[in-house]
């Protein structure tokens, strides 16, 4: 954890140094949140952190949804250049390809053979895919891939 917080720590000294202000609210935001988890839980691994910087690019997903719904385009745009500077702090999602091979894997090994068994196939996914893949995006696919396999 101490590595994270050396960099966080860093990013933020960087951000004052550029006078960008949504990258330094940002940053300061991420601090904030990890010091008050600290403060609960005592210390953090970087699973919990990584599931943190997870949670709050949630929440900037679920605010550009309602930001459009208002027609409001001047906060979509701060949400989003959040998004971008959490992202930062996330590993490098698995690109189509490696994700549909670990979707092909998962229904082989788990033989599922229709949309029933798609927890079963999502689980798989999701623990091998180390939280590199986006639940969405795997459910999609391992639908898909299933009611295929179900048509057949």
């Amino acid at each position: 954890m101490g590595k994270i917080r050396e960099k966080l720590a860093e990013d933020i000294k960087i951000a004052l140094k550029e006078q960008n202000a949504v990258k330094i609210s940002t940053l300061r935001m991420i601090k904030a949140e990890l010091m008050k988890i600290e403060v609960d839980q005592k210390d953090m691994d970087e699973a919990g952190f990584l599931q943190l910087v997870r949670s709050m690019k949630k929440q900037r997903e679920e605010s550009i949804s309602e930001f459009k719904k208002a027609n409001r385009e001047d906060l979509i745009e701060i949400e989003r250049k959040e998004m971008e500077i959490l992202d930062l702090y996330l590993p490098a999602q698995l690109s189509s390809n490696e994700l549909e091979r670990l979707v092909d894997e998962a229904i082989a090994e788990t033989g599922a053979k229709n949309v029933k068994s798609l927890g079963l196939v999502m689980k798989a996914v999701m623990a091998k895919a180390g939280g590199r893949a986006d639940g969405k995006m795997v459910n999609a696919m391992a639908k898909e891939k299933l009611e295929k396999l179900a048509g057949n």
